[in-house]
């Protein structure tokens, strides 16, 4: 059976994903409920299981309403307090959905929080697709809140190993605003500027950027370029000295990020 995958505006600018099969709906960090009840009136669809990837309220917040109308299986990680999580997770381990007929690899991302997950859909129908929170963002990454740099530069570097076609869900609409920081970074990235382009008509048109695929953001996201030359030589500009290694260079870049106005 075919899956569909639905991006539920919520709040601001985060994306709550609805994944389908049939009249089976899983969704992934729902930190309101009305758009996910709204979702399910309207198609007909039963949810069946939520993803948690971390515990910021703009991605818990809506679980209590939702299981109050209908018992689920709860993911989230096993090392955050998270209200509701009934089936903790840690990175290594695999779940599965049988309602989609997909199983899930759960990846280990401290950085941005200290349990931080992914869901990497590693069977099924949807094989290929990850649904990373805010760690890595289209065009961008997350703040390193909770973790180090070191940390959130490996976790990346665990996401940038994927395969190239795979489909990053990442949880809010940053794209256009972490492209303006990916130019001034690299102004002479011709792949960065066409995005930058495919981006803006999107967006004018109402339309999500998201999902991107690994082989475009290790393209055009600084993030997780940290060996590319204009890369390396931005990460010097800032520090006033070589960076050594990638972390150096990572960290030159998110602390830019931190503080960046375009």
């Amino acid at each position: 059976m075919s899956i569909q995958i639905h991006p539920l505006p919520a709040f601001e600018d985060n994306y709550i994903w609805a994944i389908r099969s049939g009249d089976a709906v899983v969704v992934v960090d729902p930190g309101e409920s009305a758009p996910v009840q709204r979702y399910l009136e309207a198609s007909g669809a039963r949810l069946c299981a939520i993803l948690v990837t971390h515990r910021h309220g703009d991605h818990t917040e809506g679980i209590a309403a939702l299981t109050a109308q209908t018992t689920v299986p709860v993911f989230g990680p096993a090392l955050e307090n998270i209200a509701g999580v009934s089936h903790p997770v840690t990175g290594g381990q695999r779940i599965e959905v049988p309602q989609l007929g997909m199983k899930f690899e759960v990846i280990a991302l401290p950085g941005h929080t200290r349990g931080h997950v992914a869901y990497y859909a590693c069977q099924g129908a949807a094989a290929g697709l990850l649904f990373c929170g805010d760690v890595l963002f289209g065009g961008g990454c997350g703040r390193v809140f909770e973790g180090t740099m070191a940390q959130m530069q490996a976790s990346l570097a665990t996401l940038a190993a994927l395969p190239a076609a795979t489909a990053v869900h990442c949880a809010h609409e940053y794209t256009q605003a972490n492209l303006r920081f990916a130019r001034a970074v690299e102004p002479d990235n011709p792949a960065l500027l066409a995005r930058i382009d495919a981006v803006a008509r999107l967006r004018a048109a109402g339309q999500p950027t998201v999902p991107s695929t690994l082989a475009e953001e290790l393209a055009t996201n600084p993030f997780l370029r940290w060996d590319a030359p204009a890369v390396i030589a931005a990460a010097t500009a800032r520090r006033g000295a070589a960076p050594h290694d990638a972390i150096e260079v990572f960290t030159a870049i998110r602390q830019w990020k931190d503080g960046f106005r375009a």
